[in-house]
């Protein structure tokens, strides 16, 4: 599996609780686009509306900006798929608890453009100072290792 876009801002700002596998709707022109990588998943987020998955702010802009028809919107709401079951769920979820559902990357399963879904919930500013601080020591203790210094 190929990994056309990776959201690194989301895997940042947000704890990850649950993954979601989901397809998308999306014309030829955009799967063009999203496998050569001009697809931006920062900002986006999924929204359900009458039992029906919806991704909001993902921008994919035309494949060739020359040659785009005059109707096409890079920005314009796409839908997702998924089980009812999982949707159900889903919902449920997001109406007991202070998450949100946010994408996380874009890849390629079997020819098929596939959305990785994550319920996630906001981290705060000291949750995200440490991770800086995770991160940091982890590194330093990978130079050691090697014998960077």
């Amino acid at each position: 599996m190929k990994d056309f876009i990776f959201n690194k801002k989301a895997v940042f700002d947000y704890e990850i609780l649950e993954k979601f596998e989901a397809g998308i709707v999306l014309s030829g022109t955009e799967i063009k686009a999203i496998k050569s990588g001009k697809a931006n998943l920062a900002g986006s987020f999924a929204i359900i509306r009458n039992n029906e998955i919806f991704l909001l702010n993902l921008s994919i802009p035309p494949y060739q900006p020359k040659n785009v028809n005059a109707s096409y919107q890079p920005d314009k709401t796409r839908k997702l798929l998924l089980h009812k079951k999982q949707i159900a769920s889903l919902s449920g979820q997001l109406k007991q608890k202070n998450l949100t559902l946010i994408p996380l990357r874009m890849y390629n399963k079997h020819g098929l453009i596939k959305v990785e879904l994550a319920l996630a919930k906001g981290k705060k500013k000291f949750d995200k100072r440490e991770s800086i601080k995770k991160r940091e020591t982890q590194r330093k203790i990978d130079r050691a290792k090697r014998g960077d210094y």
